[in-house]
């Protein structure tokens, strides 16, 4: 009776689909949990993160009033060997954080293979605009039709898997540490330069 009823709703498809998308980010979460975020390795690999990000921040912004030859040297070569330090800790927290990984990209697959056999050829939502042609093989994938307004389940659940997961990590505390997203990619820019 209760199902009947939830089918008969104009967007139960879609609900059904974000309600899945949660139920999912939450046991990858978990698996996360219990392989990587709760170990001492991990927050160890953290801690180190986070400090070294602190100390090169602080290192950049600190201007001395009359700087010399001798303390730029010296304060290039303790910078180096900061940001060095950031990229081994950096490397190492990615290799550690691999294995859960692969778990976690197992039970997507399932879910996606599930999801699949469920939703096949059915339009799941529809978008209040034309998306680009790039995108249109995906948001329409599977579809009949040539409304290119429809969307699939393959679109939707790529879309909250992406913003649930991320939010989720933040709101528990997970999201990667500070330094790690692209320690010494992209150098801060010298505050004398500017």
């Amino acid at each position: 009776m209760a199902s009947s009823y939830f089918s008969n709703i104009k967007y139960s498809d879609s609900l059904t689909l974000v309600g899945i998308s949660i139920c999912t980010a939450i046991i990858c979460e978990a698996i996360s949990y219990l392989l990587i975020y709760r170990t001492t390795s991990y927050k160890s690999l953290k801690s180190t993160i986070d400090k070294a990000s602190k100390k090169l921040e602080t290192m950049k912004t600190n201007n001395d009033p009359i700087p010399s030859i001798l303390t730029k040297k010296s304060k290039t070569k303790k910078i180096d060997r900061v940001e060095t330090s950031l990229k081994e800790s950096t490397r190492d927290l990615s290799l550690f954080k691999f294995k859960s990984g692969f778990v976690v990209a197992v039970v997507l697959f399932m879910v996606f293979g599930f999801l699949n056999s469920l939703f096949e050829g059915k339009v799941v939502a529809k978008l209040p605009f034309t998306p680009f042609k790039i995108v249109q093989k995906m948001s329409h994938r599977g579809l009949p039709g040539d409304d290119m307004t429809d969307c699939s389940m393959a679109f939707l659940y790529f879309l909250c898997s992406i913003s649930i997961r991320t939010n989720l990590q933040k709101f528990l505390g997970f999201s990667p540490p500070r330094g790690s997203a692209g320690a010494g990619l992209f150098p801060m820019p010298d505050p004398k330069t500017n």
